[in-house]
């Protein structure tokens, strides 16, 4: 893979370049895999602050029940889906500093990886105790613009016995890979075809869940090529 000049960051930011915590090759390791593992994504300040955020939301009542399904179906079923959401909208520093990293990522993607990614949403997740959100994928084949989700977690000191770990399946929908989701590390993987699930989990289980879009497109499954 040629070298890509990674977007710069504001001038005066406190969050080093995105190289600082890169690991080796992660775009050909995003395209080998479909999946990625990037621990260190952020400082650990900017964690605490946006783990602080979320449990304030909570606290203020500011958190929604997530809802499952498409459009005018749209309905909330905790059987499926058991989090609570808030969308981010930069209204803090470490909304900023979170959104600005996200969008050297979606540069450098839509260059090399998956060409018209042009915008990313994310909101806040937040699992209270004995919830979990069943196995499925992010996008469907057809209508639906998601082309790269993206989970940064935000739980300090999580041990394998508080569960809420993210399990990956592979196309014979067996659990392929199980992922801690141990604050500060961010994990990504293609919308359209990595079926996942976040196990029960014992403890509040915090996340900032994101997905990069493309406009919409005659043939849904364009830009993929190299997957």
């Amino acid at each position: 893979m040629s070298d890509l000049p990674g977007a710069k960051h504001p001038v005066g930011s406190e969050y080093p370049p995105l190289g600082t915590f890169e690991p080796t090759d992660w775009q050909d390791a995003l395209a080998r895999d479909q999946r990625l593992i990037w621990p260190d994504f952020l400082p650990a300040d900017t964690v605490d602050a946006l783990h602080d955020e979320v449990y304030a939301l909570r606290d203020a009542a500011q958190l929604a029940q997530a809802r499952i399904g498409r459009g005018g179906e749209r309905h909330r079923d905790r059987a499926t889906r058991g989090d609570w959401i808030h969308w981010l909208d930069g209204a803090s520093p470490a909304q900023q500093a979170f959104m600005a990293r996200l969008e050297e990522i979606r540069l450098q993607v839509s260059r090399s990886l998956i060409p018209g990614l042009f915008e990313t949403e994310s909101h806040f997740a937040l699992y209270p105790p004995g919830t979990h959100y069943a196995r499925h994928v992010d996008a469907f084949q057809a209508g639906n613009c998601r082309r790269l989700s993206l989970v940064f977690y935000l739980n300090r000191d999580w041990r394998e016995q508080d569960g809420g770990q993210l399990a990956i399946y592979d196309d014979a929908g067996c659990e392929c890979q199980r992922i801690q989701p141990t604050a500060g590390t961010l994990v990504m993987f293609l919308s359209q075809t990595v079926p996942h699930a976040v196990l029960p989990t014992h403890r509040w289980r915090a996340s900032i869940a994101s997905w990069m879009r493309v406009r919409e497109l005659a043939n849904p499954l364009a830009g993929l090529d190299r997957f």
